[in-house]
Protein backbone atom coordinates (compact mmCIF):
# COMPACT_ATOMS: atom_id res chain seq x y z
CA UNK A 1 0.00 0.00 0.00
CA UNK A 2 1.41 3.72 -1.25
CA UNK A 3 1.55 6.19 1.73
CA UNK A 4 -1.92 7.63 2.06
CA UNK A 5 -2.65 11.20 2.49
CA UNK A 6 -4.39 12.10 5.61
CA UNK A 7 -7.96 12.15 3.99
CA UNK A 8 -7.63 8.89 2.31
CA UNK A 9 -6.30 7.50 5.46
CA UNK A 10 -9.82 9.04 7.36
CA UNK A 11 -11.77 7.11 4.65
CA UNK A 12 -9.87 3.62 5.18
CA UNK A 13 -10.24 4.04 8.64
CA UNK A 14 -13.96 4.81 8.55
CA UNK A 15 -14.84 1.90 6.25
CA UNK A 16 -12.70 -0.57 8.06
CA UNK A 17 -14.71 0.56 11.26
CA UNK A 18 -17.45 0.49 9.21
CA UNK A 19 -16.93 -3.22 8.07
CA UNK A 20 -15.92 -4.47 11.76
CA UNK A 21 -16.67 -2.44 14.42
CA UNK A 22 -14.41 -4.61 16.86
CA UNK A 23 -11.44 -4.03 14.87
CA UNK A 24 -8.91 -2.84 16.87
CA UNK A 25 -6.45 0.00 17.19
CA UNK A 26 -3.42 -2.32 17.20
CA UNK A 27 -5.82 -4.14 14.24
CA UNK A 28 -6.11 -0.87 12.23
CA UNK A 29 -1.96 0.15 12.47
CA UNK A 30 -1.29 -2.81 10.49
CA UNK A 31 -3.98 -2.11 8.17
CA UNK A 32 -2.72 1.62 7.75
CA UNK A 33 0.46 1.05 7.89
CA UNK A 34 1.07 3.88 10.70
CA UNK A 35 1.32 4.28 14.52
CA UNK A 36 -0.71 3.77 17.33
CA UNK A 37 -1.05 7.31 17.88
CA UNK A 38 -2.06 8.14 14.43
CA UNK A 39 -4.48 5.88 14.37
CA UNK A 40 -6.25 7.64 18.16
CA UNK A 41 -5.50 10.85 16.74
CA UNK A 42 -7.61 10.11 13.67
CA UNK A 43 -10.08 8.24 15.74
CA UNK A 44 -10.10 11.41 17.56
CA UNK A 45 -10.53 13.87 14.70
CA UNK A 46 -13.50 11.71 13.34
CA UNK A 47 -15.16 11.33 16.43
CA UNK A 48 -14.82 7.80 16.43
CA UNK A 49 -14.64 5.93 19.89
CA UNK A 50 -12.10 3.89 21.67
CA UNK A 51 -13.10 -0.07 20.91
CA UNK A 52 -14.48 -0.36 24.28
CA UNK A 53 -16.70 2.54 23.94
CA UNK A 54 -18.03 1.18 19.92
CA UNK A 55 -18.78 -1.90 21.91
CA UNK A 56 -20.91 -0.31 24.76
CA UNK A 57 -22.79 1.35 22.47
CA UNK A 58 -23.75 -1.68 20.61
CA UNK A 59 -24.62 -3.59 23.46
CA UNK A 60 -27.01 -0.62 24.17
CA UNK A 61 -28.56 -0.98 20.74
CA UNK A 62 -32.23 -2.16 20.89
CA UNK A 63 -31.82 -5.61 19.79
CA UNK A 64 -34.45 -8.66 19.69
CA UNK A 65 -34.68 -10.08 23.47
CA UNK A 66 -33.50 -13.93 23.65
CA UNK A 67 -36.20 -16.05 24.58
CA UNK A 68 -34.37 -19.84 24.60
CA UNK A 69 -31.59 -19.26 27.17
CA UNK A 70 -31.14 -16.75 29.83
CA UNK A 71 -29.26 -13.88 29.18
CA UNK A 72 -26.32 -15.31 31.73
CA UNK A 73 -26.55 -18.79 29.63
CA UNK A 74 -25.13 -16.92 27.07
CA UNK A 75 -21.02 -17.63 27.01
CA UNK A 76 -19.99 -13.99 25.20
CA UNK A 77 -21.82 -11.03 25.24
CA UNK A 78 -24.73 -10.34 22.59
CA UNK A 79 -24.19 -7.61 20.61
CA UNK A 80 -26.94 -7.63 17.83
CA UNK A 81 -29.60 -10.28 18.10
CA UNK A 82 -32.53 -10.38 15.36
CA UNK A 83 -34.62 -13.33 16.37
CA UNK A 84 -34.64 -16.31 13.60
CA UNK A 85 -32.66 -14.06 11.28
CA UNK A 86 -28.74 -13.70 12.57
CA UNK A 87 -27.02 -12.34 15.71
CA UNK A 88 -23.64 -11.43 16.96
CA UNK A 89 -21.66 -12.02 20.28
CA UNK A 90 -18.48 -11.29 21.37
CA UNK A 91 -15.96 -13.34 23.82
CA UNK A 92 -12.27 -12.39 24.95
CA UNK A 93 -10.21 -15.06 25.56
CA UNK A 94 -8.68 -15.19 29.51
CA UNK A 95 -6.74 -16.96 31.39
CA UNK A 96 -9.03 -19.30 32.74
CA UNK A 97 -10.00 -19.95 28.84
CA UNK A 98 -6.73 -20.70 27.94
CA UNK A 99 -4.46 -23.92 28.41
CA UNK A 100 -1.45 -22.50 30.29
CA UNK A 101 1.69 -24.05 28.84
CA UNK A 102 0.54 -22.56 25.71
CA UNK A 103 -1.79 -19.53 25.86
CA UNK A 104 -3.77 -21.39 23.28
CA UNK A 105 -8.02 -21.39 23.79
CA UNK A 106 -9.36 -24.53 24.76
CA UNK A 107 -11.65 -25.46 22.41
CA UNK A 108 -14.97 -26.22 24.05
CA UNK A 109 -14.72 -22.63 24.57
CA UNK A 110 -15.22 -21.07 21.58
CA UNK A 111 -17.98 -24.32 20.95
CA UNK A 112 -19.75 -22.63 23.84
CA UNK A 113 -19.81 -19.31 22.44
CA UNK A 114 -21.08 -20.43 19.22
CA UNK A 115 -23.24 -23.33 20.03
CA UNK A 116 -24.93 -20.55 22.83
CA UNK A 117 -25.53 -18.16 19.80
CA UNK A 118 -26.79 -21.00 17.74
CA UNK A 119 -29.48 -21.73 20.47
CA UNK A 120 -29.77 -17.80 21.32
CA UNK A 121 -30.95 -16.52 17.88
CA UNK A 122 -33.65 -19.17 17.92
CA UNK A 123 -37.40 -17.72 18.24
CA UNK A 124 -38.60 -20.03 20.70
CA UNK A 125 -38.95 -20.95 24.33
CA UNK A 126 -37.17 -24.07 23.46
CA UNK A 127 -34.33 -24.50 21.24
CA UNK A 128 -31.73 -27.02 21.97
CA UNK A 129 -29.06 -28.28 19.46
CA UNK A 130 -29.82 -31.68 17.85
CA UNK A 131 -26.34 -31.40 15.98
CA UNK A 132 -23.63 -29.70 14.69
CA UNK A 133 -20.55 -29.82 12.36
CA UNK A 134 -17.73 -28.01 13.34
CA UNK A 135 -14.78 -26.82 12.41
CA UNK A 136 -11.09 -24.85 14.43
CA UNK A 137 -9.25 -23.34 11.62
CA UNK A 138 -6.75 -21.99 13.52
CA UNK A 139 -5.85 -22.19 17.24
CA UNK A 140 -7.03 -19.02 19.35
CA UNK A 141 -4.98 -16.93 21.62
CA UNK A 142 -5.08 -15.51 24.89
CA UNK A 143 -6.38 -11.86 24.93
CA UNK A 144 -7.64 -12.39 21.40
CA UNK A 145 -11.76 -11.50 21.01
CA UNK A 146 -13.94 -13.58 19.46
CA UNK A 147 -17.00 -12.31 17.16
CA UNK A 148 -19.42 -14.95 16.26
CA UNK A 149 -21.89 -13.88 13.64
CA UNK A 150 -24.65 -16.74 13.64
CA UNK A 151 -27.57 -16.56 10.35
CA UNK A 152 -30.57 -18.78 10.40
CA UNK A 153 -30.57 -20.52 7.03
CA UNK A 154 -34.17 -22.31 7.33
CA UNK A 155 -36.62 -24.00 9.48
CA UNK A 156 -38.38 -26.93 8.65
CA UNK A 157 -42.11 -28.62 9.60
CA UNK A 158 -40.60 -30.69 11.83
CA UNK A 159 -39.60 -28.10 14.07
CA UNK A 160 -35.96 -27.45 13.23
CA UNK A 161 -33.65 -24.45 12.25
CA UNK A 162 -30.53 -24.83 10.73
CA UNK A 163 -27.71 -21.97 11.80
CA UNK A 164 -24.88 -21.07 9.68
CA UNK A 165 -21.81 -19.90 12.32
CA UNK A 166 -18.55 -18.54 11.98
CA UNK A 167 -16.38 -16.99 14.15
CA UNK A 168 -13.35 -14.44 13.27
CA UNK A 169 -10.98 -12.65 15.13
CA UNK A 170 -9.99 -9.71 13.28
CA UNK A 171 -10.99 -10.43 10.13
CA UNK A 172 -9.64 -13.71 10.26
CA UNK A 173 -12.10 -16.61 10.14
CA UNK A 174 -11.21 -18.99 12.84
CA UNK A 175 -14.11 -21.69 13.41
CA UNK A 176 -17.12 -22.30 11.71
CA UNK A 177 -19.94 -24.57 12.94
CA UNK A 178 -23.58 -25.72 11.27
CA UNK A 179 -25.94 -26.23 13.25
CA UNK A 180 -29.54 -28.46 13.25
CA UNK A 181 -31.74 -26.48 16.38
CA UNK A 182 -34.61 -28.05 17.74
CA UNK A 183 -37.71 -25.64 18.65
CA UNK A 184 -40.35 -25.83 20.72
CA UNK A 185 -43.54 -23.72 21.49
CA UNK A 186 -44.57 -26.09 23.83
CA UNK A 187 -45.96 -24.57 27.32
CA UNK A 188 -45.45 -27.32 29.62
CA UNK A 189 -42.23 -28.87 29.62
CA UNK A 190 -39.81 -29.77 32.98
CA UNK A 191 -36.19 -28.93 32.70
CA UNK A 192 -34.69 -28.20 29.40
CA UNK A 193 -31.17 -26.19 28.84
Amino acid sequence: MAKLNKRERHQLLIQYIKENPFVTDRELTRALKVSIQTIRLDRMELGIPELRERMKEMAERSYDSVRSLQIDEVIGEIVDLQLDHSGISLFEIREEHVFTRTGIARGHHLFAQANSLAVAVIDCPIALTASSDIRFLRPVKLGEKCIAKAYVRSKDDRNKSKVELNTYVGDELVFQGNFVVYRSDAANTQGGE
